[in-house]
This record gives structure tokens, C-alpha cells and sequence, in this order.
């Protein structure tokens, strides 16, 4: 009998389709068919401070449009979704999430909510230029990250992972948009998340695209890639005591599949200059596919 998992998400880029719920369904896609998924999305940059009391009485509170008064009207709001993956189904299901900043309440409620991984997408937002909500946000992805609960920051989520556990963030004068190769530190090569889909001394490519970057490794964790143009391209956490955990941050974007590429550039999310910038083969699919294993192994 197939089992269940559950996957909290930061539905962060909700509002471009392409890259928001297709981006999300590039994360589930390695767990199926071997688990039947539910995806538990948090929008906590649309949804307003008071509606996270509810969740910190009753945990899992449905998502209604009353408790998202910031929510960007091009992309249609709905509180649940089920995806057909040829033929084995998931489930997408918005929720409601703590609005505060207190650690030892927000993992009282991670734990009570009982997931198996969390995963923070990119954002349209930029850490270095801060907003309320980034507060919650922050206090939530740091007490996943030392859960020992298997957790992945990409692009923004990487940014917010490393400001949460005391990096600096900067922004740059121009976006960074395109492909590069991961120069790997010793640590990463040896990473499961980055290396157990490859051959030995294979190269390793990602996609970017971003402004703020990471300049300084937070004090509890190891680098283990950069990048020509990014000098902390990925992190993983480890414990007080240095022993590392399941959780990593990415600067580049592992779910940016070349199908959604292209749909964004049809959609007219992306411009011509980036599409020609994105194309390409790259890891990303064989690094979500590492991480959903490290999540059904633990």
C-alpha cells in the first residue's frame, strides 16, 4: 500500500502560474507514485497578521480568500487542488500560518501540523528589501531547518534561510539570469542532495535568476557550492554540535523545468533575452529527485 506524505510549501510565487504552481508540482513530482502527496501551501506574503491567530489555536486552518487581503487578482484564488500526474493524484491544499515571531510557539505548531519536509520557493520579493511578513516567514524556515525535519530554501528561500540563521544579504546592481556550473567545496562533493544523481566529476548545472545574494556563510552551516558570479550558491545546516542535518538553501532553481521555461516565455512572464538566457539542460530535476529521497529514506 502506497502511504502518505505531507510537504509544506512556501507558495511564494503564486502569482506566475508557470513558475508558482508549476514550480510546485516539479517538487512533488519525485515522490509519486511512490507516496500519495499532500501539498500544505503558506502564502504568508498575502495573507494578513491577524488571520495567524486561528493557526496557532486550531493548526491546520483552511486558507480562505477573507484571510488574504493582499492576494494579486491575475492569478485565480482557490483554497484547494488536486494534480493528475499520469494518473496518481496529490493534493494541493492552502493554509493558514502563525503571523509572529516567536520560535518556540512556531515549532510547537510545526510539530503539531506533523509534515514530513518543508520547502520554500523563490519569491518576485527580495530579502534585502524587507517586509512584515518576511518576520514569520523567517522564524518558520529557521526552527524547520533545526528540526531535523528534511528542509530546501531555493532562490529566495535560500536567501531567507541564511538571513534567519544570521547571514548577510546584499543586493547587486543587475539580475543574475542564466546557467552556470557549481564549483563544489570538498563538503559538496560528497553532498547527497547535489551529487547522488551524478557520475563522479560530473558537472553540475543550475539556473538562475536573482539580484540579492547571500554574502556571508551562517556561523551553523556549511557551504558547498559556489559560483562564478555567486559566491554562496549552497548551504547545508548542521546542529550545535556541527553535526549536519536535512536541510539545505540553493541560490539557483532546481524546479525551473525546461517545459515551464518555455510556457513562461509564451505566457510573457520572462523576456526573450532571458528565455535565451535559461535554456539549456541542468540539474535540477535530478537534485529534487535526490532530495524527495532523502525525505521518503528519513
Amino acid at each position: 500500500m502506497v502511504s502518505n506524505m505531507r510537504i509544506l510549501m512556501f507558495d511564494l510565487l503564486v502569482e506566475r502560474a508557470t513558475f508558482g504552481h508549476g514550480g510546485n508540482q516539479e517538487v512533488v513530482r519525485p515522490f509519486i507514485p511512490r507516496k500519495n502527496v499532500e501539498l500544505l501551501l503558506v502564502t504568508p506574503q498575502m495573507q494578513s497578521l491577524e488571520s495567524g491567530e486561528r493557526a496557532e489555536k486550531e493548526t491546520q486552518v483552511t486558507l480562505s480568500e477573507e484571510y488574504v487581503p493582499h492576494w494579486d487578482d491575475e492569478y485565480e484564488f482557490w483554497e484547494s487542488n488536486d494534480v493528475d500526474f499520469d494518473g496518481h493524484m496529490a493534493h494541493f491544499h492552502r493554509i493558514v500560518m502563525p503571523m509572529h515571531t516567536n520560535d518556540e510557539k512556531m515549532a510547537n505548531w510545526l510539530n503539531e501540523l506533523n509534515v514530513d519536509a518543508i520547502v520554500c520557493s523563490g519569491s518576485r520579493r527580495n530579502v534585502s528589501i524587507w517586509e512584515e511578513w518576511m518576520g514569520p516567514a523567517s522564524s518558520l524556515l529557521r526552527v524547520a531547518a533545526l528540526s531535523g525535519t528534511p528542509t530546501l530554501g531555493i532562490c529566495f528561500g535560500h536567501q531567507l534561510l541564511c538571513h534567519a540563521l544570521g547571514s548577510q544579504i546584499e543586493r547587486a546592481d543587475a539580475i543574475s539570469s542564466g546557467l552556470w556550473d557549481l564549483e563544489l567545496t570538498e563538503e559538496g562533493e560528497i553532498d547527497k542532495l547535489l551529487t547522488s544523481h551524478t557520475n563522479e566529476d560530473e558537472a553540475i548545472v543550475g539556473v538562475f535568476s536573482h539580484q540579492d545574494h547571500v554574502m556571508t556563510i551562517p556561523e551553523n552551516c556549511t557551504l558547498l557550492s559556489t559560483a562564478s558570479h555567486n559566491q554562496v550558491t549552497a548551504i547545508r545546516v548542521n546542529d550545535k554540535d556541527g553535526q549536519v542535518l536535512p536541510a539545505w538553501g540553493v541560490q539557483f532553481h532546481p524546479e525551473a523545468a525546461k517545459a515551464r521555461i518555455k510556457r513562461a516565455y509564451e505566457w510573457g512572464h520572462i523576456s526573450k533575452e532571458e528565455y535565451a538566457s535559461l535554456r539549456g539542460e541542468h540539474d535540477g530535476a535530478g537534485i529534487l529527485a535526490s532530495f524527495a529521497d532523502i525525505v521518503l529514506q528519513k
